[in-house]
């Protein structure tokens, strides 16, 4: 973990859901995401809106609808394995 918080579009990159940080923000900002912190729910449309550990997000990427818990900020863009460590899908398989 690198810092305490993070972008939610380099989140998104860096946890391999997008495969370009600009999809990302594209993303955020046309069909927007949700972010579940402290039991409150937020509609998010800015790209530069700051996530951290134990927030939950709903968002739409190309794979479909996702819901995870983030539990931890990658501190670069690495391998799938290791994105996958630092999220927990909530999304029904």
């Amino acid at each position: 973990m690198t810092d305490e918080r993070m972008r939610i579009d380099v989140f998104l990159w860096r946890a391999r859901f997008f495969k370009a940080r600009t999809s990302a923000s594209e993303a955020i900002e046309e069909t927007g995401a949700r972010i579940e912190r402290d039991g409150q729910v937020r509609r998010i449309d800015k790209p530069a809106t700051p996530v951290e550990a134990g927030d939950i997000l709903a968002f739409a990427c190309p794979s479909g609808s996702k819901l995870v818990r983030i539990v931890s900020l990658p501190a670069r863009r690495g391998p799938p394995s290791e994105a996958a460590l630092c999220y927990q899908s909530l999304t029904s398989a």
